[in-house]
């Protein structure tokens, strides 16, 4: 035990020394000057992480995709809300075409710390879309292909992306061709240039830029104002995955090696027990030719005297390694902020879990929500743009409000029982005159969705006169029920 925590020890202090040139972690700060650090994640080790597809990590990182779908799924995709109805119909239809690219844009941004989104206006000439002429394409950018974002020394904003891809394609013969295509991307213009093996219909050229800003977003992970890129959500993990794979391979292999019991045999005269079990009847012979026992098929063995027979079984290999095992889970579990459950424990943790660590994880995911806002709003406002310049429309306003669904640990049955006891504490308040009509609709309707605000405003019916307008109805019911009655009792 002690030699494997040494051991682990080690490999944390190895890893701790090497981190920061292996994932890019932020060194600088903001001094007296406009600093930024550009280092950035190891987006192929994060990919491998995630795949688990590195062979020093195997038998670890298969916590990494627990950690990143679970974060992507409580996360979803924002629903747009505009004071110009027109705007909202349209990005809200929008992002619902481009539901998947969304999902994957969380994905990205999570897993590898950025992702870029590329909003380009094209003519549809596939007859797959003869409803739509021309659409906003929603593309994402690998974001090894982001050479550079240069920023503005003063202001920070982005002024010019540098692209950069490597594209293979074959020619006519079946011969395999290679470039490079490097792309230069500012409010202006956009510069393409091709180095290599130039595809057919595709030469170097300066488009510009119509719409008068660059259409790309950067989703950040983490966002730092000393970072000029994002941190991948696997970072903080890293170190234990890989004391895990470590201590797991040990244990596995130990296993293998002392798992198989051997038998022993204690025998006085090995002639005589050769000769009754074996059919040998010159030990000595039978030894010079490398004789073997086999015992296949040997159901009965005879001993003589205190001649006896017994398996030695090793102790459990894993045995020492279970508690230093289960220490480097709980630190995957408290460095990703993610709730064991997710991880598929046993049901007396799964409890524990939920109730102990959600509300750690519905923090994380309100956070993370909060970081990718801006970059929402920045993608509705050249949805927008571009949509006006495009179609000679006018919106109102491009200012956009994210609305996300409620991440609520508790089931159905939790969420009307803590309703049912919210409406009995207002009405009883109500009774002995504590609380007025208006302050208790107003406090139910942060609980109800369907309530409205109790007065009227900007044209939308308040609560008041909607309960009013009820409670008019009921009492014509009643009196109609009341005179059928008596017409009824009449006859």
């Amino acid at each position: 035990m002690a030699k494997w925590l040494d051991r682990a020890i080690g490999e944390i202090s190895k890893i701790r020394l090497g981190i920061a040139g292996l994932w890019g972690i932020v060194t600088g700060a903001i001094g007296s000057g406009y600093t930024l650090n550009s280092t950035r994640v190891n987006y192929a080790k994060a990919r491998e992480l995630y795949e688990n597809t590195a062979d020093d990590y195997k038998l670890g990182a298969g916590f990494a995709k627990k950690v990143v779908n679970a974060t992507v799924g409580f996360i979803g995709l924002p629903e747009f809300k505009s004071e110009d109805e027109d705007a909202e119909k349209l990005l809200n239809e929008f992002l619902k075409s481009n539901e998947s690219k969304a999902q994957r844009t969380h994905l990205n941004a999570i897993k590898e710390g950025d992702c870029f989104v590329w909003l380009t206006r094209e003519k549809n000439e596939s007859p797959l879309y003869k409803d739509e002429e021309t659409r906003i394409m929603y593309n994402i950018i690998p974001p090894e292909q982001v050479i550079r974002e240069e920023r503005d020394p003063l202001t920070g904003e982005v002024i010019r992306y540098v692209l950069e891809s490597d594209h293979t394609w074959y020619d006519e013969s079946g011969a395999e061709r290679k470039c490079k295509i490097k792309q230069w991307i500012t409010v202006e213009e956009r510069k393409i240039k091709v180095e290599g093996d130039r595809p057919p219909d595709l030469a170097d050229d300066v488009i510009p830029n119509q719409w008068g800003f660059i259409p790309i977003v950067h989703f950040r992970n983490d966002v730092d104002e000393t970072a000029q890129y994002g941190k991948s959500e696997l970072e903080s993990i890293e170190p234990f995955l890989k004391v895990y794979h470590d201590l797991m391979l040990a244990a596995v292999q130990g296993s293998k090696m002392h798992s198989t019991p051997r038998l022993k045999l204690k025998v006085k005269d090995t002639a005589a027990f050769l000769r009754n079990n074996f059919g040998v009847s010159d030990p000595a012979e039978f030894q010079r030719r490398g004789g073997r026992i086999d015992l296949y098929g040997k159901e009965i063995l005879i001993f003589q005297g205190e001649e006896d027979a017994s398996f030695i079984e090793a102790k459990s290999a894993t045995g020492d390694a279970t508690a230093l095992l289960q220490f480097v889970f709980y630190c995957i579990v408290a460095a990703s902020e993610t709730p064991e459950f997710i991880f598929g424990v046993h049901t007396p943790s799964s409890l524990s879990s939920v109730q102990e660590q959600m509300p750690i994880f519905i923090q994380k995911v309100e956070r993370k929500r909060k970081d990718f806002a801006d970059s929402w709003n920045l993608l509705a406002r050249m949805v927008l743009s571009m949509t006006a310049q495009a179609e000679n429309m006018t919106f109102e306003t491009y200012n956009t409000t994210l609305v996300w669904e409620t991440v609520d640990q508790r089931d159905s049955k939790d969420v009307a029982e803590e309703l049912k006891l919210t409406v009995e504490a207002l009405d009883k308040a109500l009774s002995s005159q504590l609380i007025s009509h208006e302050a208790a609709v107003q406090y139910l309707k942060y609980w109800v969705d369907t309530m409205h605000d109790y007065e009227t405003k900007d044209g939308i019916e308040g609560e008041k006169d909607r309960i009013i307008r009820w409670i008019a109805l009921r009492d014509r019911l009643d009196g109609g029920d009341l005179t059928l009655k008596e017409d009824k009792e009449a006859v």
